[in-house]
């Protein structure tokens, strides 16, 4: 009898203990739509440890993972990851495989000859196996640069050739390149795909369901603006979302973007893919953490 309520104190003592752990106190809850933070945002609960950080997210009732970095890592720490939010059942979002640090070139839009197609088929074919390890769906595709010496017209033909030889790689596997339209006015000037409208209608002229828009919140609403009605008119090309409020590419509640109402268009939608947190925290330490949660929370209240 003794013995049975040493055990019993004890357990309960131990829930107390991890229920007051900040950096693993679990939230039940799932939030309704797939937002994905990435990794480094909840770092000060977590650790730097990027399976720690997903375990954290979970915990807080996150359903999704973004990482624009995460071919680049190593084959063993790509398979931890896919293995790890399989086990969680968690979605894995985007990584870029072409764009990051190319966004000067316009080779992109000019050349179509059969020798640069290959490079270009040979950066799919390693995003295909890193999708594979990663347990991923959608990776990011960024056209680079205008040529500023040639018709938008041809530019925009070129861009949907060497699109299409790209999908010859990714539709057997099932890999969906997403178009990322980025602003010219804070974040990148010069770029060529800038509009979920002109997104579109490269789409549509590609033709293919490996080949889809990504729709910045954040980008589009400082570049064209019209969200809701722009998401409306595209949403057949749309594969995925990311989010950033505006100024200042913080959490939602932080800016101009009323996210309530866009999150509960979204979900009426019935639409099932991932939201990307793709900004900042607009608080330092565990308190901003905190808040970025607390911001979620608020606008997924519809």
């Amino acid at each position: 009898m003794h013995r049975r309520r040493f055990l019993s104190a004890g357990l309960a003592a131990a829930a107390a203990a991890v229920a007051a752990s900040p950096s693993r106190a679990s939230n039940a809850a799932k939030f309704q739509l797939k937002y994905a933070p990435h990794p480094g945002m909840f770092k000060e609960h977590a650790g730097e440890d990027v399976l720690d950080q997903i375990q954290f997210a979970a915990d807080q009732g996150f359903t999704a993972w973004e990482d624009n970095s995460a071919n680049q890592r190593p084959v063993e720490e790509q398979k931890a990851i896919g293995k790890k939010l399989e086990r969680l059942g968690m979605t894995m979002g985007v990584f870029v495989s072409y764009g990051k640090g190319r966004f000067a070139e316009f080779d992109f839009v000019t050349k179509t000859d059969k020798a640069y197609q290959e490079t270009l088929k040979a950066e799919m074919r390693e995003a295909v196996e890193a999708s594979k390890r990663l347990n991923a769906k959608w990776t990011t595709v960024v056209p680079g640069a205008v040529n500023q010496k040639l018709d938008p017209g041809y530019q925009t033909g070129n861009c949907i050739t060497n699109l299409k030889a790209m999908c010859e790689v990714c539709e057997p596997a099932g890999l969906v390149m997403v178009l990322e339209p980025l602003n010219w006015y804070t974040n990148h000037p010069g770029l060529f795909l800038r509009g979920v409208p002109q997104g579109y209608g490269i789409c549509k002229g590609v033709g293919s369901p490996s080949c889809k828009i990504l729709d910045d919140l954040y980008h589009q609403q400082i570049d064209i603006g019209n969200l809701i009605p722009n998401m409306e008119m595209a949403w057949d090309e749309i594969g995925y979302i990311q989010i950033g409020d505006n100024p200042g590419r913080k959490e939602p509640t932080t800016g101009e973007i009323n996210y309530r109402n866009v999150f509960r268009w979204i979900h009426r939608k019935g639409y099932q893919g991932v939201l990307g947190m793709e900004h900042g925290n607009s608080k330092p330490g565990k308190a901003g953490e905190q808040a970025v949660i607390a911001a979620y929370r608020e606008v997924d209240s519809f």
